[in-house]
């Protein structure tokens, strides 16, 4: 038909200007975030345009589901605005003839998010965490900056160096700071070089140098020379954890473990989300002309921000063995659906009102 031909024309046009808006956002944010952690040493610079599109990948199901939310709420109330709408309700058309142009037009962006949710995002999640792997499994002495106090990269000591021969791996006049067991340590030495243990432990071996122990609020101290000294810099089993995100759906898929299921339960739910956001759209874009403009537009962000807030908590409940797995899979959808058929009878029902009165 020609009403649906414009109206997804105009739902296009409406999603590209959103679509665009909302993910300038997300790249500035994680701009900052990974600028900082660069600035701070956590993060090599040369990796902050890989981290940026790993980040964009993890977030792009909820930033299409929100673009297609609004690309679908804003069209439809500039026609009720315009009074477009009063045009197609004499026609004799009800509210339920744009459940198919917005089914067509939403149905690309719900597989999309499917995809996205279910492999692309913990495919990007597991690539960033086997990539910052990478780069915490490199020599650091190519990444000390002489005459810097600088954090290791396991957040736990300070390293100074007053200079730095990269070619040969080799770190001179180093100052370490480490607290262990609320002993505060202090070692001093002349050289320093990195070695990886067989089982993937990093150190940075001192040689010829003091090691200086003192327990805060104490006279005592105690004094230590060596020939060589290890610092550990990083723990293998620490750096080797992934986290949920990164592990595939289909080894979540069937599994036990309450974290697991709510990370499923997660995934499953978005794009099932989106499709009940885009039909919820159609009853909330209702605008009366008389009356305020933005009030139909803080309703749906009120209902955008409750469906994600109940999708999240289901999730955490679930991580918590504190509701069924079975259950919280189709509770927040349920609950939706109601509210969709409230909006739906409400406005059919006040439509119905008015043609009676005409």
């Amino acid at each position: 038909m020609i009403f649906e031909r414009a109206a997804r024309r105009e739902f296009s046009h409406s999603a590209a200007g959103v679509f665009a808006a909302l993910f300038a956002i997300l790249i500035s944010t994680q701009m900052i975030r990974l600028l900082g952690e660069a600035a701070g040493g956590r993060l090599a610079p040369e990796a902050v345009a890989a981290f940026l599109g790993f980040s964009a990948l993890n977030y792009l199901p909820v930033l299409l589901s929100l673009t297609l939310f609004i690309s679908i709420l804003l069209p439809l109330s500039r026609a009720y605005r315009d009074s477009e709408m009063v045009v197609w309700f004499a026609s004799g058309l009800p509210l339920t003839a744009w459940l198919r142009p917005v089914f067509h037009f939403s149905l690309p962006i719900i597989v999309a998010v499917a995809v996205l949710a279910l492999f692309l995002s913990p495919w990007a999640a597991s690539q960033s965490a086997d990539y910052r792997n990478r780069l915490n499994a490199r020599n650091d002495a190519t990444r000390i900056t002489p005459g810097a106090f600088q954090e290791a990269s396991a957040g736990e000591r300070i390293v100074f160096v007053e200079q730095v021969e990269a070619e040969a791996g080799y770190v001179r006049n180093v100052f370490v700071t480490t607290v262990q067991d609320g002993r505060l340590g202090v070692v001093m030495a002349a050289m320093g070089r990195q070695e990886t243990m067989p089982n993937g432990d990093r150190f940075l071996m001192l040689h010829d140098g003091r090691r200086y122990e003192v327990e805060p609020g104490s006279a005592e101290f105690r004094v230590l020379a060596f020939d060589r000294y290890g610092v550990r810099l990083f723990d293998a089993r620490v750096r080797n954890e992934r986290g949920l995100r990164a592990i595939p759906t289909l080894d979540l898929w069937g599994s036990r473990q309450p974290r697991e299921q709510g990370e499923l339960l997660w995934r499953l739910g978005l794009p099932v989300s989106t499709l009940l956001l885009a039909l919820l759209a159609i009853p909330l874009s209702f605008v009366n002309p008389r009356a305020g403009r933005s009030l139909n537009l803080l309703l749906a962000v009120a209902l955008f921000s409750l469906y994600n807030n109940l999708l999240s908590i289901s999730q955490a409940w679930v991580a918590r063995e504190q509701l069924s797995w079975q259950l919280a899979l189709f509770l927040p959808h349920v609950l939706m659906l109601l509210i969709l058929a409230l909006l739906f009878y409400r406005r059919l029902t006040i439509l119905a009102f008015w043609r009676r009165r005409r």
